[in-house]
């Protein structure tokens, strides 16, 4: 018998047009033996925000599964709102060292 796997969650992605620009909003699972929600805010391919939180707290709980889904949903909807409210700049905005 070969080990037991354990699947990881489907995440989110959306494309979101908004002041000109398209983003990608993406969540994701790390599974099981990496219990952490990642979620990353893109345009053209560069990461502007980046959101990192774990579940190992809910992993004995018999629901864990439906209580990651959540979590994963409310994560990924709460960096939309914060693009939505100027809390997550673009990279023109952003500063660079020189």
């Amino acid at each position: 018998m070969g080990p037991t796997r354990v699947k990881m969650l489907a995440g989110f992605n959306h494309n979101i047009k908004f002041q000109g620009k398209t983003f990608h909003i993406q969540t994701e699972d790390g599974g099981k033996a990496n219990p952490i929600i990642k979620t990353h805010v893109f345009i053209g391919g560069i990461i502007l925000d980046s959101v990192h939180s774990s579940y190992e707290d809910i992993l004995g709980h018999r629901s864990w599964r439906d209580i990651l889904k959540r979590r994963m949903k409310v994560q990924h909807l709460e960096e939309i709102r914060r693009l939505f409210s100027g809390e997550i700049n673009s990279v023109e905005d952003q500063p660079y060292d020189q």
